[in-house]
């Protein structure tokens, strides 16, 4: 059995794979059993699903090349190829739906307002989904993002906090609308004024800590913001994601034919 440069190569790579999948399984468990992602994105779920998935990759890619299993290399290139057709159709997908959707200047303030229907329709759709939502509502009161929020700000003057640069979920979430007119006393506690409100929001509002502007659509244009620029970080993340897989797949199809190779060569010995 010759001595072939892509198969040992490949089996190097898919050995630092498999110790590379070992701590993503771990904190994936560690998340399900802690309870840390509860109300929220199933975290943990996806980091186990994808640690699983690197390492029996790996496996199939580390006996295959080196062992010269030809069948097992050939299905870890299959697997390899689905992956590369995933991924491309997934960058894809980000970027379409990150595409839209940014927050509005208010003449004269600091942080911006959102509307949610300049957002995609399917991130739309995920926040105003009522399961999705009330998971992500239950998040941000128990995390206190409000609650930090109110901290950092809480001796502003009224002018002070009005040159503030909130944040998308801070701006959505934990403050009023500008439109609505309220009279600040503190960054979550405004006094509401008698009229008639075009915003829904300004009715949805409550000084309540655990309330404040959660059930208003400002709030769902916050997440929405915060998932747009999430989402374009993972279509950059999936192009050098794609480039490595492309590398891998290219090196494997020269292992693979090494194995062709060789298992032609060992029968034509065996038959002389």
């Amino acid at each position: 059995m010759s001595f072939h440069l892509s198969n040992n190569l490949l089996g190097i790579i898919n050995f630092v794979t498999f110790l590379f999948s070992i701590p993503i399984l771990v904190a994936g468990i560690w998340l399900s059993k802690s309870g840390v992602t509860e109300c929220g994105l199933n975290v943990d779920t996806t980091l186990i699903s994808i640690g699983v998935l690197i390492m029996i990759v790996s496996v199939a890619g580390f006996i295959g090349s080196c062992c010269r299993v030809t069948w097992l290399l050939w299905t870890y290139l299959v697997i390899i190829l689905i992956l590369i057709l995933c991924g491309f159709g997934f960058t894809v997908l980000t970027l379409a739906v990150s595409n839209k959707g940014s927050g509005e200047v208010v003449p004269g303030k600091g942080y911006k307002e959102y509307k949610l229907g300049s957002y995609s329709n399917w991130i739309q759709k995920i926040v105003n989904e009522t399961q999705n939502w009330n998971k992500i509502k239950t998040c941000m009161v128990d995390t206190k993002v409000c609650t930090s929020f109110k901290n950092k700000y809480l001796k502003d003057t009224v002018e002070k906090f009005h040159k503030e640069r909130l944040n998308a979920i801070q701006s959505g979430c934990c403050k009023p609308s500008n439109e609505c007119g309220f009279t600040y006393r503190n960054p979550t506690n405004w006094t509401e004024e008698k009229g008639v409100y075009n915003n829904p929001d300004c009715k949805a509002w409550d000084n309540d800590p655990k309330v404040l502007c959660l059930n208003c659509q400002s709030c769902k244009a916050g997440v929405a913001d915060n998932m747009k620029h999430a989402w374009k970080k993972e279509a950059t993340i999936n192009v050098v994601f794609l480039i490595l897989l492309i590398i891998v797949y290219c090196i494997g199809c020269c292992a693979f034919r090494n194995n062709l190779r060789d298992k032609a060569y060992n029968n034509q010995e065996w038959r002389s």
